[in-house]
């Protein structure tokens, strides 16, 4: 795997993320767009099934990415984002393999969801069965008018491994995912994005440069805002009122008493910070 930097070929970044070009598989691609890295799954010929080399690169790139990616965008090459668990993967595995299999997948995914780089999703053509557990795992989605999404698990005589009966019914809830898995029912991109599967969802071919002005967005916030959102959001929601409310008001103090939030705060008192208007926000 090459680190390169999109507009100047190898750059600053490549040097310092040597380590990665050794332990990354080839499925693994990796540009730098200044403070954003952009991952891209690269087995086309294979719609993007993942195997395992490909699942354990997640894992290593999110455990330890480049210090420069203040976030990071999710791409893939070719039609399909991930046509999910590559079959020539399932080979006889007894209760216990199994097990182990499953939760590789989810220690990988977790990574990339509990780490402390925000990750940017483009979905275009299949996001499917792994593809979908690997798509849900990031924090914001961005779909083209191809994106797809189905759980054929259930028609093929299996369950979801790789954290789908975790993620997806907090993006759909449970009854439809049921539904998905019992029926082998397809949502195309703009049905998904109704009910929760996309953030934003544009024009053909606009995926990735709305997920890297998005990624530049995120990137330029506060390192502490982007941790707390990442870190402490997930686990206020999942907790109760009382121990929310005082996990949020130690988060807003932690965060608010730090050098940089003052320094943002004053130049937005003396006008000299932009303030939220009405273009831009939220998704289609």
């Amino acid at each position: 795997m090459t680190v390169t930097d999109a507009t100047t070929g190898p750059g600053p970044g490549a040097d310092a993320d040597s380590h990665l070009q050794a332990v990354l598989p080839s499925s693994l691609v990796l540009e730098r767009h200044g403070a954003v890295g952009v991952l891209r799954l690269s087995r086309p010929a294979k719609r993007n099934a993942l195997d395992d080399a490909t699942v354990l690169g997640i894992e290593t790139f999110f455990s330890a990415p480049p210090a420069w990616a203040r976030a990071v965008v999710l791409d893939a090459e070719g039609d399909h984002f991930s046509a999910g668990l590559d079959l020539a993967e399932l080979t006889e595995r007894d209760t216990l393999e199994g097990l182990d299999h499953s939760m590789m997948w989810h220690r990988a995914f977790g990574r990339l969801e509990q780490g402390n780089v925000p990750v940017v999703a483009v979905l275009r053509g299949a996001v499917i069965g792994g593809g979908l557990e690997l798509a849900s795992s990031t924090h914001i989605r961005v779909a083209e008018p191809s994106a797809f999404y189905a759980l054929p698990e259930g028609q093929r005589g299996l369950f979801v491994g790789g954290g789908a009966s975790v993620r997806v019914p907090r993006l759909i809830g449970v009854n439809r995912m049921a539904d998905m898995m019992l029926t082998g029912r397809v949502y195309d991109a703009s049905d998904g994005h109704a009910i929760g599967l996309s953030h934003y969802l544009v024009g053909e071919g606009e995926g990735l440069a709305k997920a890297l002005e998005l990624a530049a967005k995120i990137a330029s916030n506060a390192p502490v805002t982007n941790f707390a959102v990442l870190q402490a959001l997930p686990r206020i929601a999942e907790s109760s009122p009382s121990q929310g409310y005082l996990l949020e008001a130690l988060m807003a103090a932690v965060a608010g008493g730090s050098d940089e939030a003052k320094s943002r705060m004053s130049a937005f008192l003396d006008g000299r910070a932009a303030k939220v208007g009405r273009t831009g926000e939220g998704g289609r």
